[in-house]
């Protein structure tokens, strides 16, 4: 058995066109995956899927809206549709809306906790049967430093992401039975679109993680490929229901 091969593997990544999830893409594409880009611009979509093409690997984009019960269904249905099979499952998208927690209205907390939970639900939840019916399954969620530390400007953010890694727990321990390992990437300060414009709204961020990250560096969408092969590939067989950190450090420092 090869521990770290995914030939044959179809993976399904949501927010696979950028960023983390495109990282993530790239290395398990270079481990001989087949990859489903599932995001809401197709223009980007377009542009990963050749980037993933010129890996040398097998891909396609399904547009997704995760907003929407029946989009998220849809897109499991529609990849397994096209490619007979779903082995791995990476629940990605995610948004912030950086405000102090009394600002926020009820709306965008909805828009927080069901971009970033809720369609890992729902995803994970059409996922299930197919995996179950062929014996086995790999489910990544993506979860962030918020899962553990608190910040005064990502309360709906932080309560998506701790309740990412409580429900990939939960997910491990009623699934393991079928032979389906779910775990979690804790991402810490990543240098992607997202994060940029973090750095915009708060000037003192980008000096304050390079003091605290031991790594003396944020971290960059390549920094994911290897963790994410781990996680889709038979090495990781008897490793479910962890939360695992990709901070260069920033979190061991308590």
């Amino acid at each position: 058995m090869e521990l770290f091969d995914l030939s044959g593997r179809v993976a399904v990544i949501t927010g696979g066109n950028g960023g983390i999830g495109l990282g993530m893409a790239l290395g398990m594409a270079r481990a001989g995956a087949t990859i489903v880009v599932a995001g809401r611009d197709a223009a980007k979509n377009r542009a990963a899927v050749e980037q993933i093409e010129a890996a040398g690997a097998k891909a396609c984009a399904v547009a997704v809206d995760v907003l929407k019960e029946e989009s998220c269904r849809k897109l499991i249905a529609q990849s397994i549709e096209s490619h007979g099979r779903l082995d791995i499952l990476v629940n990605n998208a995610g948004i912030n809306i950086r405000k102090q927690p009394e600002q926020y209205t009820l709306a965008e907390w909805h828009t927080v906790l069901d971009s970033n939970l809720t369609s890992a639900f729902l995803c994970s939840h059409a996922a299930y049967p197919h995996m179950k019916q062929a014996g086995a399954g790999k489910v990544i969620n993506i979860g962030s430093m918020m899962s553990l530390f608190g910040a005064p400007f990502a309360t709906a953010y932080a309560a998506s992401k701790g309740g990412m890694v409580q429900m990939t727990k939960a997910m491990a321990t009623a699934w393991a039975k079928d032979n389906i390992q779910v775990n979690a990437i804790l991402p810490g300060w990543i240098d992607t679109a997202l994060t940029r414009r973090a750095r915009e709204q708060i000037s003192t961020l980008h000096d304050s993680v390079l003091r605290r990250t031991p790594a003396g560096r944020w971290g960059v969408p390549d920094d994911f490929a290897g963790i994410a092969v781990f996680l889709a590939a038979a090495a990781s067989d008897f490793v479910t229901g962890a939360a695992i950190t990709v901070d260069g450090g920033y979190s061991a420092l308590g």
